[in-house]
């Protein structure tokens, strides 16, 4: 098994767009090969630098299966118009995967 997250610093003021986004989108995850489940996380408030954080967390049979996926033309269309919303972000996405080791 395999797991993708991708971490988001969301500017204070921005967290409903950014909720928004993702729940309004157009997902063809379920579609892809290997696919288990997908949750967006909402952590905490850092306050003295102006942001939440945020995590999309995406569950895979394999990392083979993840790595299909982000060549997949499903995974440019669901990002096609990343950039084009009203949410503002403090830097790019920090991405980490994991393999399962050990789970129950």
């Amino acid at each position: 098994m395999y797991i993708a997250m991708n971490r988001f610093k969301v500017q204070t003021g921005s967290e409903a767009d950014f909720e928004a986004v993702w729940k309004n989108r157009d997902s063809s995850l379920a579609e892809m090969k290997g696919f288990r489940e997908f949750h967006l996380l909402r952590g905490p408030v850092n306050e003295t630098e102006g942001y939440t954080l945020f995590a999309s967390h995406t569950v895979w049979a394999s990392h083979d299966d993840f790595v299909a996926w982000t060549r997949s033309e499903n995974f440019r269309a669901a990002h096609r118009n990343v950039g084009t919303t009203k949410v503002h972000y403090l830097g790019h996405p920090q991405f980490e995967g994991f393999s399962v080791v050990e789970g129950a």
